[in-house]
């Protein structure tokens, strides 16, 4: 059985990922505000938990109704995990084979094949690696209108494309090879694929805000409206709603945080325990391991989920690109951590997502050195906002394992550009240096009540601008 070691629920481990979540909650704030994005939302999971979720901005045109994790968002390519989940249960009931060509499930699905190519199959659709084409050839990703084409339109243009190359031989990202895979699941268990998604997958898992289609009924109220990038002139152009029709399998899903949260949670469980619920714990692993290397020795993707190694790190999950939506769950297994960030606008999250996880790295191994942070000091006094004007937009300082921790925002790389000041007592800190040294005086001042002012660095006056919201609201 595959063993996990979960991220530690002990008070002090509770009480330091509560400060690392602080750091993040400020810092996406930033994301938002500095990058005019209309509306962000979030989300931390920790084995069966979502331990914090907030939301930042709006989600109408009227700019009236806050973001929350309960905001519904397209999700677009993260679709492709429900589909290829779909796809799992029939081939864990003996419906389907992932190696023996598409065309045995799928008679119409013949693409002019490249020369000396073997056959397209499930594994090559789900790993991206069948050589097919990215799009079904229609110009669906072209606004204002995005003519998403219908499933007719699919079947009755594919004997006319060509595969890019040989299947087996590159890399090649394809929406048109996961509507196979949709498709397939349609024509294997005798159900339209949208109905059998919700009632095999979406209901069972309980996932009550996550749809195969856009809730139009809901649109501008839950369903946040969709964003162009930004202009020369800082303003966007909302984008018009879209239906993803035949494409839907691999594009066409809305969901929250919250919904997002409970799903990265199931398949930790499952993966903990071991216990069948909705798919197999083996079928979840070999899904999640890599199934195909691009020559590059960069790429990598397992069946459906995308898999990503860096600093001795492995990340399985999926993003989602949409007109007017940018999304990505991110989880890492190990530790049964993942983080949820979906937006409006053309702003990948995924570097969100990456931040998030190194801001909670950063906290859980960080540690000051002898000699120890001078006790009984309250850091809260000190936490807020301080204005660097004219030479920096603003810095906020929040407690940090005994002692603060400094952000300059914005930040491309919070968890690298943090400065760490260790209390010394009388409202002196000291900052502390890579090695763990301490370097020069932060000294705070405070007026005749008592509260913080600002400090002096340097012989230079830092003034406090303001207060800080604290972790896990939902705003």
């Amino acid at each position: 059985m595959f063993t996990a070691t979960v991220y530690a629920q002990g008070p002090q481990e509770t009480a330091n990922r509560a400060e690392a979540l602080r750091v993040a909650d400020v810092w996406l704030d930033s994301v938002q505000t500095y990058g005019h994005i209309p509306a962000i939302s979030a989300g931390v999971v920790v084995g069966d938990d979502l331990v914090w979720s907030a939301g930042y901005g709006t989600i109408d045109a009227a700019h009236s109704i806050r973001a929350t994790p309960q905001t519904i968002y397209s999700i677009c390519s993260i679709s492709k995990l429900f589909t290829s989940i779909s796809l799992m249960q029939l081939y864990e009931q003996g419906k389907v084979s992932l190696d023996v060509p598409i065309t045995t499930y799928l008679p119409w699905a013949k693409l002019q094949p490249a020369e000396d190519s073997g056959p397209v199959t499930l594994r090559g659709l789900m790993t991206h690696s069948a050589g097919l084409p990215r799009e079904s050839d229609s110009p669906y990703w072209s606004g204002p209108d995005f003519p998403f084409p219908t499933q007719e339109a699919i079947r009755a243009k594919i004997a006319s494309q060509s595969a890019l190359y040989p299947a087996g031989r590159y890399f090649q990202y394809s929406n048109l090879g996961l509507t196979l895979v949709g498709e397939t699941v349609e024509a294997v268990s005798g159900e339209p694929y949208a109905k059998y998604a919700q009632t095999h997958v979406l209901t069972p898992l309980g996932l009550n805000d996550t749809r195969p289609y856009m809730p139009m009924d809901l649109y501008g109220k839950q369903l946040a409206v969709g964003y162009g990038a930004l202009k020369r002139d800082g303003t966007r152009d909302t984008v018009k709603p879209f239906n993803t029709q035949g494409v839907t399998p691999a594009a066409g899903y809305t969901s929250t945080v919250v919904d997002l949260g409970k799903f990265a949670s199931w398949q930790f469980r499952l993966l903990r325990t071991g216990h069948e619920n909705t798919l197999k714990a083996p079928t979840l692993r070999e899904m999640q391991r890599v199934q195909f290397m691009d020559p590059d020795w960069k790429t990598s993707w397992g069946l459906g989920f995308s898999i990503d190694h860096r600093d001795d790190h492995t990340y399985v999950g999926h993003g989602g690109d949409c007109p007017g939506y940018q999304t990505v769950l991110s989880m890492r297994n190990e530790d049964q951590t993942a983080v949820i960030v979906l937006d409006t606008g053309a702003e990948r999250p995924g570097p969100f997502a990456k931040n998030v996880f190194a801001i909670l790295d950063k906290r859980r191994d960080f540690k000051f050195k002898s000699p120890e942070p001078a006790s009984g000091v309250k850091l809260e006094d000190y936490a807020g906002r301080y204005s660097w004007q004219p030479w920096e937009s603003e810095s906020v300082i929040l407690p940090w394992a005994g002692g603060l921790v400094l952000l300059t925002l914005p930040s491309t790389d919070p968890a690298n550009e943090m400065t760490f000041l260790k209390p010394k007592g009388d409202d002196v800190f000291r900052r502390v240096r890579k090695d763990g040294s301490e370097a020069e005086e932060f000294k705070f001042q405070r007026d005749a009540s008592g509260k913080v002012t600002g400090f002096v660095h340097f012989s230079n006056p830092i003034l406090y601008e303001g207060p800080l919201p604290s972790a896990g609201m939902a705003r």
